[in-house]
């Protein structure tokens, strides 16, 4: 694990949700790995796929990627 700041909270709902990376990646049409990258900060999702994931995981786009304000300072 890395001290990398976060760049969104997919991650945690996914997590409250009690879903695996595959069963929310089916669930939005996608594979395990863009699941993976979207988690890890490392792909930016399109309009479509946020929209997919907030709606997955029971709430809005907002919630999943806005960064918090210690982000926002650094």
């Amino acid at each position: 694990m890395t001290n990398a700041p976060r760049t969104n909270a997919v991650r945690d709902y996914r997590k409250a949700a009690r879903l695996t990376q595959a069963e929310l990646g089916k669930a939005c049409g996608v594979s395990r790995q863009s699941i993976v990258s979207v988690e890890g900060g490392d792909y930016a999702p399109s309009v479509y796929l946020a929209l997919n994931l907030a709606t997955a995981l029971g709430t809005t786009v907002e919630a999943l990627f806005t960064p918090s304000k210690s982000d926002q300072e650094e």
